[in-house]
C-alpha cells in the first residue's frame, strides 16, 4: 500500500528496500478552463549535480529529449491533452545507471505556452506524483497536491536526492510564475 506524503516530506527509495527501477507517474485534471487552446501540461525532469544545476542539456528529460545519455532516466512521451484516467504523463528511473555526478532529479512539471494561451495551475485539480516499483508494480508513495495555485505556470512536484549513497524523495509541491525557459535559466540550462 501506497504511503500518502505532505509536503515536504521526505522518505527513503532505495535504503532497505530493494528498489532498482521506478515509474514517476503524473496526473492531473482541467477544472475551470473555457479557452480556446488545449491545456498542455508537461512534465520535465532535471538531472542536477550537487550544486543543483542540470548537468547539461542532455540531462534535462522532456518531449524533446526522452532520456539522459546513460539511459537511467526516460520520459515515455508528451500527452498534450491530459484526457482520461490515471497518469497523464510518465517517466522511468533506473537508478544502478544514475551517473556518479547526478545528486539530485527535479521533477517539474508545467504548462506549454501559458502566457501565450493565458493559463495558469489556477485551472488544474487533483495533481499528484506517485512513484512505483516497476519489479512488482506496487505504488510506493503518492504525493497529491493540495496547494491552490493561481497564478503559478510551473509546479516542481518533488525531487529524488542522493543521502550516503542511497536515493530518497522529497515531496515540494512549490508553484513558480515561469515558463519552461525560465525554468531552464534556474536550473543552469542556456536558453537561446
Amino acid at each position: 500500500m501506497a504511503v500518502s506524503l505532505k509536503k515536504n516530506q521526505r522518505v527513503d527509495l532505495t535504503k532497505g528496500t530493494g528498489l532498482k527501477e521506478a515509474m514517476l507517474g503524473l496526473g492531473w485534471d482541467i477544472n475551470r478552463y473555457d479557452g480556446r487552446k488545449d491545456f498542455d501540461l508537461d512534465l520535465v525532469i532535471f538531472m542536477c549535480d550537487k550544486n543543483g544545476r542540470c548537468i547539461d542539456d542532455k540531462h534535462m528529460i522532456y518531449y524533446h529529449n526522452l532520456e539522459d545519455p546513460a539511459k537511467s532516466v526516460k520520459h515515455s512521451g508528451d500527452n498534450r491533452t491530459g484526457a482520461g484516467e490515471g497518469d497523464d504523463e510518465t517517466a522511468f528511473i533506473n537508478f544502478a545507471n544514475i551517473p556518479e555526478n547526478v545528486e539530485k532529479i527535479v521533477i517539474t512539471v508545467s504548462i506549454y505556452d501559458a502566457k501565450e494561451r493565458d493559463q495558469s495551475f489556477g485551472a488544474v485539480d487533483n495533481a499528484y506524483i506517485r512513484i512505483v516499483n516497476m519489479e512488482n508494480n506496487e505504488e510506493l508513495q503518492r504525493y497529491d497536491l493540495a496547494e491552490e495555485f493561481d497564478i503559478q505556470t510551473s509546479v516542481v512536484f518533488g525531487e529524488i536526492y542522493k543521502s550516503s549513497d542511497e536515493w530518497k524523495f522529497k515531496a515540494v509541491g512549490e508553484g513558480y510564475a515561469k515558463e519552461l525557459a525560465d525554468l531552464c535559466i534556474e536550473y543552469g540550462i542556456d536558453v537561446e
